[in-house]
């Protein structure tokens, strides 16, 4: 019986060693709560006046001033950013990244990546459709490509932030400090900056449209990190993975 308690006790002191001190958890605890009711709050007070307001001055304004600024290299890299985002090419670019997770061994990363993104869409979709707030007019400001459908919220970037904010978090919790992983860090929070630039840019998307993405976007990404962070201590949702995984190989090597 002094065995197994004297490596209960070995596991704790590990355990302890490894967390920040109680009153410094709940202060982190404290401020993630506030951080998502007020940011909760923030965009159930933008989704109402955005529902009553086809566009606010400041729109019309600053989406006038970035289109002003359009030299070839800024244009072309505007473009490309929202290219990524559209169609059959965001879901080759989820999916190759997702499988890769999947190559080097992260298949609850791959998941909730997946389920991120899944979700976003689901969400992007269902307040679109409650709010149905018009897209710029072509009379307005100029418009790259002429897209049917409610402009509020922005499916572009809700999406980016969810799905590579998700691939930041993974990048900085679980890579050692290098060169490389401080490069994947600033791409990543590059591209998710460039694409709210680039749908205003495009005149696809008001400003606020943005505004209120990021904000619905930041939330889902604070609640799949959580989804996260609790897959990773059930030991049964790695089993389950681990025999999915082992399931899916068999039933490729009989086709």
């Amino acid at each position: 019986m002094a065995a197994p308690l004297q490596r209960q006790v070995a596991k704790s002191a590990r355990l302890n060693a490894m967390l920040a001190v109680r009153s410094l958890r709940h202060h982190r605890a404290w401020l993630f709560q506030a951080y998502m009711l007020m940011t909760a709050l923030t965009f159930g007070v933008l989704a109402f006046f955005v529902s009553t307001t086809p566009y606010f001055d400041f729109d019309l304004e600053f989406t006038r001033a970035v289109q002003a600024f359009n030299p070839p290299w800024f244009d072309a890299l505007m473009r490309a950013v929202s290219l990524l985002g559209f169609d059959w090419k965001a879901i080759v670019a989820i999916s190759l990244i997702s499988l890769y997770l999947l190559f080097v061994g992260l298949r609850l990363e791959a998941v909730v990546g997946i389920i991120g993104s899944t979700g976003i869409w689901l969400l992007d979709t269902i307040v679109k459709t409650i709010i149905a707030r018009p897209r710029p007019s072509p009379d307005l400001v100029h418009v790259i490509t002429e897209l049917h459908g409610p402009s509020f919220t922005s499916g572009h970037v809700t999406s980016f932030v969810v799905f590579y904010g998700f691939q930041w978090f993974l990048a900085y919790t679980l890579l050692k400090p290098s060169w490389k992983r401080t490069l994947l860090l600033a791409l990543l929070g590059v591209l998710i900056l460039l694409v709210g630039l680039s749908r205003i840019y495009s005149g696809e998307h008001w400003p606020s449209d943005v505004i209120g993405s990021y904000l619905l976007g930041s939330l889902w990404l604070a609640a799949i990190i959580q989804l996260y962070r609790w897959g990773r201590n059930q030991s049964w949702v790695h089993r389950l993975l681990r025999e999915s995984w082992r399931q899916r190989g068999k039933s490729l090597a009989h086709e």
